[in-house]
């Protein structure tokens, strides 16, 4: 899906939100903010969110002197969502169906966003997303994708949520043994997104195979992805993509059994998918 007005005025108000995380001064806030005002001018409605979200917080970084904008929320992140590893392993090892209630789980770490247009609180959307329905539900395509699967790419998304990722693929595994399951992950450091270092730190190299997937955005654009990714990303019996980045990204895409698994956080893809912000998804196309 490519940009739209509101768009523009998000990624603007992302610069913001920037300069105040990193704690800018009046100087370096105002040049962060109306550098990306300028940009904006220029940018083309041909590129998705993502596209145009790398050439921004490429700039601002520059500005900034630094190259992970935010390094340190990404450790708080982590460190946060960590301290529910015990009931969400309870919920799931409880659970009458461990697929929908991992499923869930997973989902439920989508709210940790922080370029989203809405932001809502991990403890809340734990809370409430076991008694929740997802607005779109695909699971039973799903069940019967994973039954007749070999292989599984799961593309994931920021940076806290990972852990979560980490528990669903802990659960495909014990439910589907025979499964190969590969997590991509970004080629830098793009807003709070998942690269190799958070995967890494969290053991995803000893759970599963990890793959760089080489993209500079904050969603996996096939045509930026290195080789070893897009062939992957090619054959892979079952795609599960995380987060509002990656479906920019993979609206449309080339690939069939690809599964969209978001919270909606913003109008435009509540639009997209015809569906309000704050529902959950669960989308296989």
């Amino acid at each position: 899906m490519t940009i739209d007005s509101a768009c523009v005025e998000c990624i603007i108000n992302q610069s913001r939100r920037v300069a105040e995380t990193i704690d800018a001064d009046a100087a370096l806030s105002e040049e962060l903010v109306s550098t990306v005002q300028q940009m904006s001018q220029s940018f083309s409605y041909a590129q998705n969110p993502p596209e145009i979200a790398s050439d921004v917080y490429e700039k601002m970084a520059e500005i900034a002197h630094k190259v992970d904008l935010y390094d340190e929320i990404k450790a708080q992140s982590t460190e946060s969502a960590k301290q529910f590893l015990p009931h969400l392993r309870t919920e799931i090892s409880s659970a009458d169906d461990r697929l929908l209630t991992a499923t869930k789980v997973a989902v439920a770490g989508n709210v940790i966003d922080l370029a989203a247009e809405v932001t809502f609180s991990l403890d809340e959307e734990i809370g409430k997303v076991f008694d929740t329905a997802f607005a779109h539900d695909d699971m039973d395509s799903l069940r019967a994708s994973l039954e007749e699967a070999k292989t599984l790419l799961y593309i994931g998304d920021n940076v806290g949520e990972h852990i979560f990722d980490y528990l669903y693929i802990e659960t495909l595994q014990k439910l589907y043994p025979r499964l190969d399951i590969s997590y991509m992950v970004r080629g830098r450091a793009i807003i709070n997104d998942v690269t190799m270092k958070e995967a890494e730190e969290a053991g995803f190299d000893r759970l599963c195979k990890l793959i760089d997937s080489g993209v500079n955005t904050p969603g996996f654009v096939y045509e930026r992805a290195n080789e070893v990714s897009k062939k992957l990303f090619d054959e892979a019996d079952l795609i599960i993509a995380k987060g509002m980045g990656n479906y920019e990204c993979l609206s449309p895409t080339h690939r069939n059994s690809v599964l969209f698994l978001l919270k909606v956080k913003c109008g435009v893809v509540a639009a997209s998918l015809e569906k309000e912000v704050g529902d959950i998804i669960c989308k296989m196309v």
